[in-house]
């Protein structure tokens, strides 16, 4: 059976080929999609998340808009790896789909409570808001979901500053409240996203597959790569969110190690620093673990594949 998901979501380049993974595998069953703000505004990212689900021809899938700003914090944006659009470089199409009428808080509590206890995983892939408010509001989702699988932080690196990751420290008290639940939790963090590098073997590889949707993965990958190389100096840009959807498809994916896991919320220096505790053994009662290591090869063939699998959808 394929596992159900909710991806919550900021798009962002690497955000939209996560979806387009999520709808192209069959392993996956997305049953609803969230947007909360990060790389771009609230009304961008969700404009973008109806534009790429009219690429890849998504349809029978509820999406709708969450939270336009941080709990506390002001809102704060990426457009120097994004663009002003949080998704330049291809032309976006006009959304096909309308939005949901509910909140996206509301949206992940009634799919969670509609289903069965171990059916829907969380798979977050921008701030934690949508996710922290739906547990404060409804805390009996934490023992209905099958596990939260989310792209952010890093146990040795930052990129937002010296020592926190975008996705955590643009909300670090919804981090907070999401890394202390006790849900089964797997945290994909820069040490192990920026080993996903889309190298020019990998656009060669996507190209080839030669429909308007892979055209597109290409297009995103190429503004991705000038970004990427002008403001953090990779050779090549890493790809992180579809980590995330690749780790629910084949867990053989990557490899993780158990380890509690915290956010900083008080330090000068480390506000929003993810905090994973090395100290062996993990305790009996951890439900966190952190990703280490991906398997290059296996991860790029699920997207190639996904793309082969969603072919020209129709464009109406």
């Amino acid at each position: 059976m394929p596992t159900k998901i909710i991806l919550d979501c900021d798009p962002g380049h690497d955000d939209a080929i996560a979806l387009l993974l999520a709808h192209g595998n069959p392993q996956i069953e997305l049953v609803a999609v969230t947007t909360v703000m990060g790389n771009q505004t609230l009304a961008k990212v969700t404009r973008n998340a109806l534009s790429v689900a009219r690429v890849a021809g998504i349809t029978g899938v509820p999406f709708a808009a969450g939270c336009e700003r941080p709990l506390v914090r002001q809102i704060e944006t990426a457009p120097t790896i994004h663009g002003e659009s949080g998704l330049d470089g291809p032309v976006l199409p006009e959304p096909s789909l309308e939005l949901d009428h509910r909140h996206a808080v509301d949206l992940i509590i009634d799919t969670i409570m509609a289903h069965e206890p171990g059916e829907i995983t969380l798979v977050p892939t921008g701030a934690l808001t949508n996710i922290a408010l739906a547990v404060r509001k409804e805390p009996r989702i934490v023992e209905r979901v099958k596990q939260v699988v989310l792209m952010g932080g890093g146990y040795h690196v930052g990129n937002w500053s010296a020592t926190a990751e975008f996705n955590i420290v643009i909300d670090p008290e919804a981090a907070h409240i999401v890394f202390n639940e006790k849900w089964p939790l797997t945290m994909i963090g820069l040490d192990l996203t920026h080993q996903a590098l889309a190298t020019p073997d990998v656009a060669r590889r996507i190209a080839a597959v030669g429909t308007a949707p892979a055209r597109f993965v290409g297009e995103l990958l190429a503004f991705f790569a000038e970004t990427y190389k002008d403001a953090q100096g990779f050779d090549y840009p890493p790809v992180h969110d579809p980590c995330a959807v690749a780790f629910v498809i084949d867990p053989s994916v990557i490899t993780v190690r158990k380890a509690p896991l915290d956010v900083e919320l008080a330090g000068t220096l480390t506000l929003g620093m993810t905090v994973a505790d090395f100290r062996a053994p993990a305790p009996a009662d951890c439900t966190t673990q952190v990703a280490v290591d991906l398997d290059h090869e296996k991860f790029w063939a699920l997207i190639v594949d996904a793309l082969e699998r969603i072919g020209d959808p129709p464009q109406h």
